[in-house]
């Protein structure tokens, strides 16, 4: 089959589109409002952006029915920080009761009954039970056009300067243990998924030096 976006042509029951580009991670981002308030909320348009130094990006669009930008995206431009906190399998009733479209101001957090701590570096808390947070400093947004002048789409990206892992989240030889954590995320329609199976790779090819040291992350030397 092809159909063209713009004219919504595919005859299918449902848009297919998100169920293209899977899985996709889901971004946990806890922010605080001017007033101190915190808001949770899980965002499936989201990946790292580099690794030296490591960036993170979010992206929502407008609330429902309005020209107004998500809380999200508000209170990160509004205050410059915000966490990531890792959405694994066991929280995943949590991570879907925080998508809840509620009014401003309302503690998602404490409507999924889930417990907050403070971070060492920036304001907004981070979800205790999740095993990976990152700590992050604002650093810019990108607004996109959407299909009328009233919808738009905003990416935010973020420095990311703490991190966090839960000792019992790191294997015996210095690994995360993605198979006991399960990282969930989103498919397309209503649907998610968690990793559960894992395999290697080993790179080939010339410079494998270089590759080798890119896939482990390892900093880039001056």
């Amino acid at each position: 089959m092809f159909y063209e976006p713009d004219k919504n042509d595919h005859g299918l029951p449902h848009d297919p589109y998100k169920s293209i580009v899977v899985p996709r991670p889901i971004g946990w981002i806890s922010t605080l409002n001017r007033a101190g308030q915190v808001n949770l909320a899980p965002f499936s348009q989201f990946n790292n952006l580099g690794y030296d130094p490591p960036y993170v990006m979010f992206a929502a669009a407008n609330f429902p029915n309005d020209t107004r930008p998500k809380d999200s995206v508000t209170n990160v431009i509004e205050t410059c920080e915000f966490v990531v906190n890792m959405a694994t399998y066991d929280l995943r009733e949590a991570v879907n009761i925080t998508s809840s479209a509620v009014e401003p101001g309302i503690d998602e957090a404490a409507l999924a009954g889930l417990d907050m701590i403070p971070s060492r570096i920036v304001k907004p808390p981070r979800v205790a039970a999740s095993p990976v947070h990152l700590e992050c400093r604002y650093h810019c947004t990108l607004s996109l056009p959407g299909r009328n002048l009233e919808q738009s789409h905003y990416i935010v990206v973020g420095r990311v300067v703490g991190v966090h892992i839960k000792d019992d989240a790191i294997t015996a030889d210095g690994r995360i243990d993605v198979l006991k954590i399960r990282p969930l995320a989103r498919m397309g329609y209503h649907d998610y998924t968690s990793v559960d199976h894992i395999f290697t790779m080993p790179p080939v090819g010339p410079h494998l030096d270089v590759r080798q040291a890119g896939l482990a992350g390892k900093p880039v030397k001056d």
